[in-house]
């Protein structure tokens, strides 16, 4: 197997997108409303994501436990469900387009460190994921993966790679298996 070249990442400067009172405002916000199930009302959960400068569609369903790192680097088209306990690590932007489904406890990781760095440097790089997409449950989108059209990751695995639109993928790490046809 090659070694991967992670010397072309610097992420040195890196920038949240806020300043410190809006991250520990929003950590607060986060941990009161979308973490614990004190508040389960769907429309207050929209409202306070887009309070904080998330872009979101219609119709986002938004289930207890969800954990989202910063809000403005976050964009949710229409007719979208985010399952209970996902983990948003939104440290850069994570794009998820209409109709799609995030199952319980998926994790959408945006960063990572290197390794090959005695400071185990920060990697970051967006997620996204285009219309109709069904990430299952317990699954992991890693840093940098776009999942095409359609494409589906089933419970447990792990996208390290590019989804092709239309197929559906399984495994560690993530493999095709095959064509997913809609009626």
């Amino acid at each position: 197997m090659a070694q991967t070249d992670l010397s072309k990442y610097d992420n040195s400067n890196y920038n949240p997108g806020a300043g410190p009172l809006k991250r520990v405002l929003w950590f607060y916000m986060n941990a009161i409303f979308l973490k614990s199930s004190l508040l389960p009302i769907n429309r207050f959960k929209v409202f306070l994501l887009r309070s904080f400068g998330a872009k979101i569609g219609k119709n986002l369903t938004i289930k207890p436990g969800v954990n989202i790192k910063y809000p403005w680097n976050l964009t949710i088209g229409n007719e979208t469900w985010i399952g209970e306990n996902v983990w948003i690590d939104s440290l850069v932007p994570i794009i998820i387009g209409n109709n799609v489904c995030v199952s319980q406890g998926a994790l959408l990781l945006t960063g990572g460190h290197n390794y090959q760095k005695s400071g185990f440097d920060l990697i970051v790089n967006s997620v996204v994921l285009e219309d109709g997409v069904w990430i299952g449950a317990k699954a992991i989108v890693n840093n940098g993966v776009t999942a095409g059209s359609h494409s589906v990751l089933a419970s447990g695995s792990v996208a390290n790679q590019n989804l092709e639109p239309y197929f559906i993928y399984q495994g560690n790490p993530a493999m095709k298996i095959l064509v997913r046809v809609i009626e």
